[in-house]
């Protein structure tokens, strides 16, 4: 029997099209394949440097969708490529980023330069050959809140309207330029600008997604097992790696900042109502979010020390948790939002999105596949002794 025609929520039909997914082979782009392959008609060109995480949708090629998905090992810093695969597409989405808050401070120069520099060749293509455009921003173009500038007992600290991020209101707080912190907000702040500002003079059709800590399995890497060694991975993955090795998790000036978490799986419904209602998706911004999942990094913590402690079986240590200074965790130049809560009234009234999972069952969900994934590599990397020079 066949399946019923796929409409938009206008209820026209859908027609397939060719994507280049920019940034393919990532954490947000292996669930948005996964999701276009297992329910839609669409064809992914799928571009990146890394193949890792999208190869079970690679190989075999006897796989149901295998003639809609193909890899590109292209580096888009220097391809002359890109602008064919553009070309070929009818919809450009780029997911391209050094995303990582470690990297800010350590490594200014490659932050701007890849969300800012490496993705103007794709706006202009995109411009120049009357091409759709999706273009992933973050949350922390925000900067701080207007609350966060009042003293504490202040009473308009309490007030949404200092501290609920809305797209068209709220203004973009940054700190001095010696806090390097902020190369990453204001990189992805500037090119958002550049795509408004082509939508107005040239006519470009885009939708900006801000994103608010999307969370689930395949985030970031875990040191030593399915990444390098050093460097620092978000605050999900650091806190997995403690907890997979039995260490305790480290809480940057006390864990204070406060977080909303959205499941990944939720997130991409979101992205995916985006690609296939262009006329409700283009001209617009969205906050992808839950406001209703909101902790502090401290309450995370604990709730994923519980969790973990459920899924593994074992139980958690005497002391599950230390704190340590930014300085010492991140470096030199670090500094950080207060608070980030995503007002949803654009999202809600352009796509009827809303999400649904709540933060401990996504963390369920997320510490389960961690523990499955990376625990006995993690123990047999501990148990292996050192070589005698």
């Amino acid at each position: 029997m066949a399946s019923p025609a796929r409409v938009d929520l206008d209820g026209n039909p859908i027609k397939p099209i060719t994507i280049c997914m920019i940034g393919a082979g990532g954490f947000i782009g292996s669930h948005l394949c996964e999701k276009l392959m297992a329910e839609t008609p669409h064809k992914v060109l799928a571009v990146d440097v890394y193949n890792d995480k999208i190869k079970h949708l690679l190989e075999p090629a006897s796989l149901p969708w295998a003639d809609r998905i193909q890899f590109y090992r292209i580096n888009i810093k220097h391809d002359s490529r890109l602008e064919g695969l553009i070309k070929m597409a009818d919809l450009t989405i780029n997911l391209a980023a050094i995303c990582t808050p470690a990297d800010y401070n350590t490594r200014p120069l490659d932050t701007i330069y890849s969300n800012f520099i490496d993705a103007l060749p794709v706006v202009k293509y995109c411009s120049e050959n009357n091409k759709r455009l999706i273009h992933f921003s973050t949350c922390e173009v925000y900067g701080k809140t207007i609350g966060s500038f009042l003293p504490k007992e202040h009473p308009l600290r309490n007030d949404p309207n200092f501290y609920v991020l809305k797209e068209d209101a709220s203004p973009c707080i940054f700190g001095p330029i010696e806090k390097q912190r902020w190369s990453y907000a204001c990189a992805k702040q500037l090119i958002e600008r550049l795509i408004y500002a082509e939508g107005a003079e040239n006519g470009l059709e885009f939708t900006i997604v801000r994103p608010f800590n999307w969370i689930g399995p395949r985030m970031d890497f875990i040191p030593g097992i399915d990444g390098p060694s050093e460097g620092v991975p978000r605050v999900l993955a650091c806190f997995s790696n403690n907890l997979l090795r039995c260490e305790p998790l480290k809480l940057v000036d006390g864990g204070q900042s406060q977080r909303t978490f959205v499941y990944i799986k939720d997130a991409i419904e979101a992205v995916l109502l985006m690609i296939e209602n262009p006329a409700r998706a283009n001209g617009q911004i969205f906050n992808v979010g839950n406001p209703n999942n909101e902790v502090t990094v401290r309450q995370l913590a604990e709730m994923m020390t519980e969790i973990y402690s459920k899924v593994s079986g074992e139980p958690p240590l005497e002391v599950p948790s230390i704190d340590v200074s930014s300085k010492e965790f991140y470096g030199e130049g670090y500094d950080d939002s207060d608070k980030r809560i995503p007002d949803m009234t654009i999202i809600n009234k352009q796509l009827g999105w809303n999400p649904k999972t709540s933060l401990w069952d996504l963390l369920d969900s997320t510490l389960t596949y961690q523990h499955r994934t990376y625990a006995e590599a993690i123990k047999q990397a501990i148990a292996k002794p050192v070589a005698s020079s």
